[in-house]
């Protein structure tokens, strides 16, 4: 088959015609999240993000966060290299970075925890390597839509930093109580699928392929359980931590080693990791509610955390249809139809006066939960599946 008849067929297999669902994707960023990111979030005096903003645009406080901030700085910046030539996107990537400069701990010890409104710190330094890679994530990004070399300079210090971090003995030995709770042990030299997703990103955004090569290794070597066949998120997975599995972090890292595997033109790579995210997918479902559960406490007691986070499901729209376009598999079609159709029926709040999405709920995907939440503004996960789902659909 032919490039024209394969991407006819699979425009006919899709659930919209091909053109609807890429204007709907047009309009979920560009009519509804970004006018409210411009009007309530954007900081048109300091700059960066007030991303502790209630659905109605109301600020809970002036507090910036510098996890928020570097994943501001990549939205910002993709938008403008790939979607939008508005020099005002752009603007507001820089005046982020320029913000977080007034904090920039240097090359021994981590971002603070938490800035003013101006930038400055307001809290101490942090323990946790997120913030860090996440500006490293951001700058990379920027340095690509400024055309400018120090931010990419700066990202691969920030990098180098994170990573030696990472391999110290003592990093973090209480990861493990994160996900499980204060009770579980704590572990010695702990290596989690969510760093090396962090830590894969920021290798492929900086050109270091020695990391990028490690990441994969590790996740597809080591973090996997043949015995049950899913990944173990936490290792060393001993004791609880050996039926301790997290779907969320799969669902969100396989996209990513999809794309490693089409740059290399690697098959085995790309069906392998197809075939395990699709074993995830299977095995984290929800079949009386629909959606996805994204950690599962004990897998042999079937023990699941019950509350429905909105990345969780956009990353498996991401995934599915990215194997969907590279292989017109029947499985990733009906997987995305249905994962589209639930998210939205259920996440946008359409009907509560607002043109954002719950980024997270109880397991029935109730308005009632999502309002006890802390009011927050999702920033990363929702634009980045808008704008990669929608670039996909155009190459489609």
């Amino acid at each position: 088959m032919n490039r024209r008849d394969f991407l006819g067929g699979l425009a006919a297999a899709l659930p919209l015609k091909m053109t609807d669902l890429r204007q709907q994707y047009h309009r979920d960023l560009f009519q509804d999240w970004l006018p409210f990111m411009e009007r309530y979030v954007v900081d048109a005096q300091y700059g960066g993000f007030l991303c502790d903003t209630g659905i109605d645009g109301t600020h809970v406080d002036e507090f910036k966060n510098p996890l928020y901030e570097g994943r501001g700085v990549w939205v910002y910046s993709f938008l403008y290299s790939h979607l939008a030539k508005d020099p005002k996107y752009l603007d507001v990537a820089r005046r982020s970075v320029e913000l977080l400069r007034k904090s920039d701990p240097g090359d021994e010890k981590l971002w603070p925890t938490k800035l003013n409104r101006d930038g400055s710190p307001a809290a101490p330094n942090g323990i946790a390597l997120p913030s860090d890679l996440a500006i490293a994530e951001g700058l990379a990004a920027y340095a690509v839509a400024s055309k400018t070399q120090e931010p990419l300079d700066h990202a691969k210090r920030l990098l180098t930093k994170c990573v030696a971090r990472y391999d110290r003995p003592d990093y973090n030995p209480q990861l493990g109580r994160t996900f499980l709770g204060p009770t579980a042990p704590l572990l010695e030299h702990p290596r989690n699928i969510g760093m090396w997703m962090l830590l894969l990103r920021c290798g492929q955004a900086t050109g270091d392929r020695k990391l990028v090569d490690r990441c994969i290794e590790q996740v597809i070597e080591r973090h996997w359980n043949p015995r049950i066949r899913l990944n173990n998120e936490i290792l060393p997975a001993t004791g609880v931590y050996a039926e301790f599995v997290y779907p969320g972090h799969t669902f969100e890292i396989t996209w990513m080693l999809l794309e490693e595997a089409l740059s290399r033109r690697d098959d085995t790579l790309f069906k392998l990791v197809a075939d395990r995210f699709q074993r995830h997918t299977e095995v984290a479902w929800d079949p009386v509610y629909g959606g996805f559960f994204h950690s599962c406490q004990n897998i042999d007691e079937n023990r699941w955390i019950l509350n429905k986070v909105l990345w969780a499901q956009e990353e498996v729209l991401i995934t599915a249809l990215l194997i969907l376009q590279h292989t017109g598999a029947t499985w990733a079609r009906d997987l995305f139809t249905k994962t589209n159709d639930y998210v939205r029926s259920k996440y946008p709040l359409t009907a509560h006066g607002s043109p954002l999405w719950m980024y997270a709920t109880d397991r029935q995907a109730t308005f009632e939960a999502f309002e006890k939440m802390p009011q927050r503004i999702e920033n990363y996960h929702h634009p980045r599946h808008l704008m990669l789902n929608l670039l996909r659909l155009q190459k489609m």
